[in-house]
């Protein structure tokens, strides 16, 4: 299978952001062969060798690291370039893709993301949905969308929607104990937990930021997918820890009340990431500003809980 129609830049920026060869490979869908083939013909153009090939992991020559910086810098002034020459301003074309959690991701984004689409039918939508973790300055993606901030400096981050984790109870559940007054309680609950890739589950964060502390809880049921988690706590089976973004609206309706008020808990921020050396298409960047508006006017008041 041949390789999609890249230029020598955009072939390079996506060389440059991958591991190896074979993930390289695997993003265009095509034979590792066929990406070294490409490669060599690269290299023998501009007579420099760009990459130091290796079997588990690639590494760019001096040569490479200025060729894939320039091709970094330049694809989004020459996307944005061929937009303004070759259509009306006002009309965006061409592809966004974005990454994002899978709660956020199917109840907000993906509703989002349809409507912006329906409003520039130029442009292609990509939404990947995701329980993995994603490091977006080595991907396809244009931007990635995550609950938390992560310490980066190979991404820029954008806040979308102020966010803390709460906990809560339901009801029925509340009827059967008293509610927990302080963190040494906790352990004399049921508590629900998500297990997530990175973290140790059963620990919940409290604390102020800068002054956090964690309280290992005990686990009696887990699951990955925070739907699942939510219902069992309003099936009344235990507390559960969850984002305001995502409770707001339960809390507010009283099917799950919130314990443990008087305890501040760290800052969740819902924000965007993309690359740090990557300046957004202006397409992406219109797709940005239109979840930053519609995310505060669709969950703004949930998180102000």
């Amino acid at each position: 299978m041949d390789l999609p129609d890249l230029d020598d830049l955009e072939f390079f920026d996506g060389i440059a952001t991958a591991v190896t060869l074979t993930e390289a490979a695997r993003r265009w869908g095509v034979s590792t062969s066929a990406v070294s083939k490409r490669l060599a013909h690269l290299e023998r153009r501009l007579g420099a060798q760009l990459v130091r090939r290796s079997t588990r992991r690639l590494s760019l020559t001096d040569e490479g690291v200025r060729y894939a910086a320039g091709a970094a810098r330049l694809l989004p002034l020459i996307n944005d370039l061929e937009e303004d020459v070759g259509h009306r301003r006002d009309v965006l074309r061409g592809s966004v893709a974005v990454h994002c959690t899978m709660g956020l991701g199917r109840a907000h984004v993906a509703p989002v993301m349809g409507a912006f689409a329906a409003a520039h039918p130029a442009v292609s939508v990509e939404l990947e949905l995701s329980h993995l973790p994603l490091h977006v300055a080595g991907s396809p993606f244009d931007f990635a969308i995550r609950v938390g901030r992560r310490d980066d400096t190979s991404v820029r981050t954008r806040m979308l929607l102020p966010n803390r984790r709460v906990v809560c109870a339901s009801p029925h559940y509340l009827a059967t104990r008293p509610a927990p007054r302080g963190l040494t309680d906790l352990a004399d609950h049921d508590c629900i937990v998500i297990r997530e890739i990175d973290t140790d589950h059963a620990l919940w964060r409290f604390g102020s930021d800068g002054a956090e502390t964690t309280v290992r809880v005990p686990g009696t049921m887990v699951t990955n997918d925070g739907d699942v988690a939510t219902r069992w706590c309003l099936d009344g089976h235990g507390l559960i820890m969850r984002s305001l973004w995502h409770v707001g609206p339960l809390l507010r309706d009283g099917a799950l009340v919130r314990v443990l008020e008087d305890v501040p808990t760290p800052r969740a921020d819902v924000v965007a990431v993309h690359p740090a050396h990557h300046a957004l298409s202006r397409r992406a960047a219109a797709a940005l500003d239109h979840l930053a508006v519609e995310l505060d006017r669709r969950l703004g008041a949930a998180t102000a809980c």
